[in-house]
């Protein structure tokens, strides 16, 4: 009998299909952070919310006027689990109160990482989001044989350098893919 070894897809990229049905996860690219046997934790990083990093700042620290520059940081929407909780991917080097290292780059999710943001101390780059996307285990990989989603291994510049609304068709283009020419239907030959 031939041994599978599971496929787990932590950090890569998720690309929603064009025929994703779920409201939270339709035209979406979702950066996978942990992805094992027990189930699958990702950040949906191409869902701007209408919040900036200063509408956070002035629940957090309501004494402190927030730089000017905070306006323009957005807020996104990281998945449906736990929307107030915050998690901010950065490029690695810097840690905070509560860092995970992610393969060259990092996770962090404690107010600190925000304050230093702010103050002008904080990773150069970084990319804030609310909530997060989480999957039991095998659902992922169920969703994944259902073909909902596309997979690609993560780009620091897809993340950082790439504009909100152009995340998305960046994954898909890095497999040669252009998600407007695929049908909405689903299916299996």
């Amino acid at each position: 009998m031939k041994n599978v070894t599971a496929s787990y897809l932590k950090h890569h990229f998720l690309i929603a299909m064009p025929h994703m049905a779920d409201p939270h996860f339709a035209q979406t690219l979702t950066y996978i952070v942990e992805h094992n046997a027990e189930g699958a934790m990702g950040l949906v990083i191409n869902r701007p919310q209408s919040l900036t990093l200063a509408d956070i700042l002035e629940q957090l620290r309501p004494e402190i006027d927030p730089p000017a520059r905070c306006q323009h940081i957005p807020i996104l929407s990281g998945g449906p689990v736990q929307t107030d909780r915050g998690f901010v991917l950065h490029p690695s080097g810097q840690v905070f109160q509560a860092t995970l290292a992610l393969d060259g780059l990092s996770m962090s999710t404690s107010q600190d990482v925000l304050f230093s943001i702010a103050d002008g101390l904080g990773p150069e780059k970084s990319l804030i989001t609310l909530g997060y996307a989480g999957w039991e285990a095998g659902q992922l990989d169920a969703e994944l044989a259902a073909n909902a989603w596309l997979t690609c291994p993560y780009d620091p510049a897809i993340v950082f350098d790439t504009p909100v609304e152009q995340r998305l068709n960046a994954a898909a283009a890095r497999l040669g893919i252009n998600l407007s020419l695929l049908t909405s239907q689903a299916g299996h030959a």
